[in-house]
């Protein structure tokens, strides 16, 4: 019997690298993947908002509860300083292959130590089994 999942078509490497290549597009991406209505806080659910940078990250604020969140707040790459592209890349590279994907090749293709690639395969891989 074939299975249909296996045929899906999914992104080419140049397909993801045009959408998510850079910094300025990945953050476009997660906000339209987190809020595909607009902003809505994840806390009492009201539209308004208020938003600004701390360090190298944008914080949305709601303007009725004060509740601050950041598209990446509540997601595998919470608590990780990667680039969101590092993080995208890595997500493309083990959902996009039929085999598995070594930490130790993730490590490679994405230029980060061993030990970062190992802590982010895994939690890649809790998300999915989840």
């Amino acid at each position: 019997m074939i299975s249909l999942i296996q045929f899906q078509r999914g992104l080419s490497m140049a397909e993801f690298l045009e959408r998510y290549g850079s910094e300025a597009r990945c953050p476009r991406a997660r906000y339209r993947a987190r809020w595909p209505m607009g902003f809505r806080c994840p806390a009492c659910g009201d539209r308004r908002r208020s938003s600004f940078r701390r360090d190298a990250q944008t914080l949305y604020q709601c303007r009725a509860c004060q509740h601050q969140a950041t598209l990446i707040s509540g997601t595998l790459l919470q608590d990780t300083k990667l680039p969101l592209t590092t993080g995208f890349l890595a997500i493309h590279l083990l959902t996009s292959t039929k085999t598995n994907l070594a930490a130790l090749e993730l490590k490679c293709h994405l230029g980060v130590s061993y030990r970062t690639a190992w802590r982010l395969k895994h939690k890649i891989m809790q998300a999915m089994a989840a």
